[in-house]
């Protein structure tokens, strides 16, 4: 039997380019559940799961999805294999933040268009008053 690989805090931390305080924070919020060991259990183990959990942590901060969104998809892999409820869990997720996303965009563009309307309203305003500056005798 190979033996089960095991990762200490600091390679964690190396490999995905993290503060060791962040991972111990994915800890406290139940991402990550590393055995431990040593004198009062201070040495933390993680298992090979939890660097996967890690991965797909980052991986839903990077879509944009909260820590708790992360842990309700993570934390679906946990239950029973039948994998369709998950599936549809996971779908319903990401369409409610694809919506999210949608609604924060029409907002932006909203407000890009009319900061290039005030844009377009002071250039033209500035460039009447250079003009009316130069016809004037000094």
């Amino acid at each position: 039997m190979l033996p089960t690989p095991q990762f200490s805090i600091s390679e964690l931390a190396q490999e995905f380019d993290l503060t060791t305080r962040a991972i111990r924070f994915y800890e406290d919020m139940g991402l990550l559940q590393p055995h431990r060991t040593g004198p009062g259990g201070r040495t933390r183990v993680y298992s090979a799961r939890d660097r996967a959990r890690l991965k797909l942590t980052l991986r839903a901060k990077r879509l944009g999805l909260s820590l708790l969104g992360a842990k309700a998809i993570l934390d679906m892999y946990d239950s029973p294999r039948d994998t369709v409820p998950q599936l549809e869990k996971f779908a319903e997720i990401l369409s409610q933040h694809k919506q999210q996303l949608q609604a924060q965009m029409a907002d932006l563009q909203a407000n890009l268009d009319e900061v290039k309307a005030q844009e377009k309203e002071v250039l033209a305003l500035l460039n009447k008053h250079l003009k009316t500056a130069k016809r004037r005798p000094s």
